[in-house]
């Protein structure tokens, strides 16, 4: 085990720095480059704190859904097989919700300032 800062600390220090730092120096295709390079940034952190978590809750709901083991890859698979030969749809109790809640975690990484994620985070929480 590595000792502190950890890699997420780390990311997160240097998006902090460019954006605050460097970001308010620069203008035109520069600028754009660093918010680009920011963004980026920002992105592999929330992967690094939310993918785990997120994998193994989509991992169990596909292994209840499909009523089968295995790894993330082989149930995403073996669920787009089932779409694919019509065997599962939206009717398929649990493949709505399932598809809804990977969604849902996919954009917390992603996009979790996106408009409709954050209308729907705070729907949810009422």
């Amino acid at each position: 085990m590595q000792d502190e800062p950890t890699p997420t600390e780390l990311i997160q220090a240097v998006a902090a720095f460019l954006r605050n730092d460097i970001a308010p120096t620069l203008n035109g295709h520069s600028a754009f480059k660093l918010r680009v390079a920011i963004n980026a940034l920002d992105l592999v952190g929330r992967q690094l704190t939310l993918e785990k978590r997120s994998n193994a809750a989509e991992r169990e709901r596909l292994t209840r859904l499909l009523g089968r083991n295995g790894t993330l890859s082989e149930l995403n698979s073996a669920l787009a097989d089932g779409i694919s030969s019509g065997s599962i749809n939206l009717q398929t109790p649990g493949v709505a919700e399932h598809l809804w809640q990977t969604t849902m975690d996919k954009l917390a990484v992603d996009q979790p300032n996106y408009a409709s994620y954050r209308r729907e985070l705070e729907g949810n929480r009422e």
